[in-house]
């Protein structure tokens, strides 16, 4: 592959990660950021600063930049229609960066570059058909199908977290306009929700006193709880868990895949998370599919989009010398 570096960039719901890359897509330097209350402008402006950031660490010469964005992307004309949880609408995204940067970038849904690094050289190595969620404030979906990333027609498809779980379940956040869908009960941002709710439930619980302290119930406090041994917390973790294996049944009778890799911050919990999710997989989905299947956390963790990212900006260079 042409270039001794890429920039990967990933930006999610809440924060960005970007890191320099090298050909065997190992990361070298990393810059973070925070993407809450940023409105379109500012959001460019954050992604524009931490790619100067990490140049700046590098000794050697950055050949291109790669984005994940949580966003609908038009692949016929490079648009990025509309994010759920990021302000990022209607603009040519891969354009307005390239001109800013002066660097070649390439752009792509965040998860469906989580699930082309963990393909490549993650927990789906060797497998042909792959169901990647990525699990943070949103669900993002990835698939590998028949051994290459699937995008839909228009290059808008495996939105997976926008697959609804329950018909009467709550609104969907952002500028998805559902009721139910696995995002609104499995995400992080409904891990918190439920967190306040049990704690209220549970009086004499640890989660019910961190409240009480002022503590935010977000996924880490609730995992770090639930390990302590924490009976709330661990019902918190079991019921996001149980929802997560509903949609993942769904998943699995569709494309009857030979793994679903599960990333994304709230991985922390671990099998807290994927044991319930797992029983629900195996009660509820067909065989001989919920036979074969495993259900696994991501190789890469949360630097799985940064990595796919980097991996789509050597794609394009060697592309563009064909």
């Amino acid at each position: 592959m042409p270039g001794r570096l890429t920039i990967g960039v990933d930006m999610g719901g809440s924060k960005l990660l970007a890191g320099a890359v090298d050909a065997e897509l190992s990361v070298h330097h990393r810059a973070q950021r925070a993407l809450v209350g940023l409105d379109q402008a500012s959001l460019l402006d954050v992604a524009m600063d931490a790619v100067d950031e990490v140049r700046a660490l590098v000794d050697e010469e950055v050949s291109a930049v790669g984005f994940g964005i949580p966003c609908l992307i038009d692949q016929r004309t490079g648009r990025a229609v509309i994010a759920v949880n990021l302000p990022l609408a209607d603009i040519v995204f891969g354009e307005v960066m390239a001109e800013r940067l002066g660097l070649p970038v390439f752009v792509d849904n965040d998860a469906n570059l989580a699930a082309l690094a963990e393909h490549r050289r993650g927990a789906a190595v060797g497998c042909t058909d792959v169901v990647l969620l990525t699990i943070g404030s949103g669900i993002g979906g990835g698939l590998i199908l028949g051994g290459e990333l699937y995008r839909g027609s228009i290059g808008a498809g495996a939105e997976l977290g926008h697959t609804v779980i329950d018909l009467n379940g709550p609104r969907c956040q952002g500028n998805c306009p559902n009721h139910g869908c696995l995002e609104a009960m499995a995400s992080g941002t409904a891990l918190a929700r439920e967190a306040v709710r049990i704690a209220g439930e549970w009086p004499d619980s640890g989660l019910a006193k961190a409240l009480a302290d002022g503590l935010e119930l977000a996924g880490p406090l609730v995992t770090e709880l639930a390990y302590d041994g924490d009976a709330a917390a661990v019902a918190v973790l079991e019921l996001i868990g149980r929802r997560l294996g509903v949609g993942i049944s769904s998943f699995v009778n569709t494309f009857n895949p030979q793994v679903v890799v599960i990333g994304g911050g709230v991985m922390a919990a671990g099998d807290l998370l994927l044991d319930p999710a797992r029983a629900e997989v195996a009660a509820r989905a067909l065989p001989p599919s919920r036979d074969v299947v495993r259900i696994v956390t991501a190789a890469y963790g949360v630097e799985a989009g940064l990595i796919g990212a980097a991996a789509i900006a050597f794609d394009g260079l060697a592309e563009a010398v064909r």
